[in-house]
């Protein structure tokens, strides 16, 4: 699959970068983390844009190991996923030197499931919908991916659900809430056909199937991120609409799948596709990431103003 890489990249780097890969995943394990991680890594060897370190330790999201990177790759992590059980105190630094990172002027990208991250039920951490992840909780990893044939199914409603760790839920741009039982088909809209993060896009929609995910309310608004692409939510039918319970609908209609934002100094980029290997195999989707990799390193300059006031 790394060979649908694009051609090449959108933005020489300004100087040597270096990006940490963190594949640890504290809830669902998906089985497409080795791949994205393998994919950043590709990236950066093909063109020369930066060179990979992947973790599965969370202990190295640290002060004085940051200090030599350029920014964080959150390859679908998932529940507490810094978190140590035994040391509150260590939590807590790790933690402070993810937010002081990205604030201090360095990058923050992260795929599908790093938004499934640091949120549970009302009063505590609880079981998500069907289909979907518990944070803070182990479970197995899935299974193959279902083929594109199989017929979607609709994961039950979700309780309230709150954000545990409020800095970060801000950081990424939301908490998960809801998704379809992959595969969905959704038609994909490009909401700033202009920037260059998009660009690979030639401002078309296009159609894609993987587990798609929606975002909690009060958590996700265009506010606070600069939407690229979302769902065209116009376009799918009122049996797939149907699928989604009442409680986790969005009244505003607003289903974005990637977005970039400013944190301090710092910048993020997130791209909520990824669930199933084959979106790495898809050449498009694959230049998008690596635009946006190259946006939160500060070498490809792009609007990232809050698409609404």
């Amino acid at each position: 699959m790394l060979d649908a890489l694009p051609d090449k990249a959108p933005a020489k780097p300004k100087q040597p970068r270096k990006i940490l890969v963190l594949a640890k995943a504290a809830g669902y394990v998906h089985s497409s983390i080795p791949l994205a991680a393998a994919t950043v890594d590709e990236m950066g060897k093909k063109y020369g844009t930066w060179t990979t370190t992947i973790t599965f330790n969370p202990a190295d999201i640290n002060e004085a190991n940051l200090r030599q990177y350029d920014a964080v790759f959150l390859a679908s992590t998932t529940g507490a996923f810094l978190d140590d059980p035994n040391d509150p105190a260590a939590t807590a630094a790790r933690q402070k030197a993810l937010l002081d990172f990205v604030r201090s002027g360095k990058g923050l990208a992260g795929v599908h499931a790093a938004t499934d991250s640091y949120h549970g039920r009302a009063g505590g951490r609880g079981t998500p919908p069907a289909g979907s992840a518990p944070s803070g909780a182990a479970a197995p990893a899935p299974a193959a991916s279902t083929p594109a044939t199989a017929a979607p199914a609709a994961a039950p409603a979700a309780a309230s659900q709150v954000g545990t760790w409020p800095e970060f839920n801000k950081l990424i741009g939301g908490f998960f809430k809801f998704h379809w039982v992959y595969p969905q088909v959704v038609t994909v809209k490009i909401d700033d056909p202009k920037n260059p993060l998009n660009v690979v896009f030639q401002g078309k929609e296009f159609q894609v199937h993987d587990e798609i995910y929606t975002y909690a309310q009060d958590s996700f608004s265009r506010k606070n991120v600069h939407v690229l692409t979302s769902i065209n939510y116009a376009k799918m039918s009122d049996a797939d609409k149907a699928k989604e319970p009442a409680a986790t609908k969005r009244t505003d209609g607003d289903y974005a799948l990637s977005w970039i934002r400013r944190e301090g100094k710092g910048r993020v980029f997130y791209e909520a596709l990824g669930h199933s290997e084959h979106i790495y195999s898809m050449t498009p989707i694959m230049a998008h990431v690596l635009a946006g990799l190259q946006y939160v390193l500060g070498d490809l300059p792009a609007d990232d103003s809050p698409s609404a006031k």
